[in-house]
């Protein structure tokens, strides 16, 4: 997940809000291009982890307490948004889309790497055989989404590819990470 990580913050500009931002995993592979970050945290014990990371950081960034479907952010304030295994947690991910789409500028890009249906169609029985425990076990985590099309009926525009969480159980291995944007908005 390092080098997935590393290759998709690589691409964060401008202001960034990353949601979800748990204890800050993150942090680390921001770019100086990404010139303010916010992170986004709902959970309190989380927020003190994050805290703790980023003091001991070379990173300056703010904390927020939000969720993702309710972001203090005014429209169109944001070049950035980042995703890394959040959308599979969120109770109502259109919602944080929606959301994520209010706050982008023209121009602005979704950065993700998400849980997301398996191809396989015994993998995926599998992941909807086990979704309940699962989801108990993983603080909400559904691993069974299928993230990338619900992107697209949200109205964003993906360039994304496969990959695998190897040191993960097979249910929670197929991800897609990639880049989004709103489709007809353009900078200018």
């Amino acid at each position: 997940m390092r080098a997935a990580r590393n290759g998709l913050l690589e691409q964060a500009t401008g202001r960034v809000v990353e949601l979800g931002a748990g204890t800050g995993l993150n942090v680390p592979y921001y770019p100086p291009a990404a010139r303010e970050l916010i992170l986004v945290e709902p959970e309190a014990a989380m927020r003190m982890r994050l805290e703790r990371r980023v003091r001991r950081s070379d990173r300056q960034a703010a904390i927020v307490d939000a969720s993702a479907e309710r972001l203090p952010f005014a429209d169109r304030s944001v070049d950035t948004v980042v995703s890394t295994l959040v959308l599979c947690t969120v109770e109502h991910p259109d919602r944080a889309l929606a959301e994520i789409a209010r706050v982008l500028r023209p121009g602005g890009q979704l950065l993700f790497i998400e849980h997301v249906r398996a191809e396989s169609p015994a993998l995926a029985w599998w992941q909807d055989r086990l979704l309940g425990p699962w989801r108990r076990f993983a603080c909400g985590c559904r691993c069974n989404r299928a993230t990338v099309e619900l992107m697209r009926a949200c109205g964003f525009d993906v360039k994304a590819s496969r990959a695998s969480w190897r040191a993960m159980p097979p249910i929670v291995r197929p991800l897609m990470s990639g880049r989004a944007q709103m489709r007809g908005l353009v900078d200018g």
